[in-house]
């Protein structure tokens, strides 16, 4: 029996302390809170890959059908990590694609 341990879940915080994703969730209502969680865990146990579109630069968009449509923005560290750097609806998917992908430049050339 093969078993794989999930990837580690890590929240970008940023240099003046604040966590766009934690702070993201933590507005939404907790019955949608829950379902993020769920996807989340399931990607982290490297399930969910039909929801996962890679949208360039190293970020990947986890999109989750329901109300406006709800968007999660990550990249992979490694084989063994998920660094989530904010989420958003539909409505600011343009602009929330374009924050992830600074985040993701900034954190790396750390």
């Amino acid at each position: 029996m093969c078993y794989n341990r999930p990837k580690r879940v890590i929240y970008l915080r940023l240099p003046n302390g604040k966590t766009p994703f934690q702070d993201w969730v933590l507005g939404l209502p907790l019955n949608i809170q829950l379902i993020i969680q769920s996807y989340i865990d399931r990607i982290a146990r490297g399930g969910g890959k039909k929801n996962i579109r890679n949208i360039g630069d190293g970020v990947f968009e986890i999109k989750i059908k329901y109300g406006p449509g709800l968007r999660i923005y990550f990249a992979y560290q490694g084989k063994k990590i998920i660094l989530l750097f904010l989420g958003g609806d539909k409505g600011s998917q343009k602009r929330d694609i374009s924050l992830a992908k600074k985040y993701w430049r900034d954190y790396v050339s750390k």
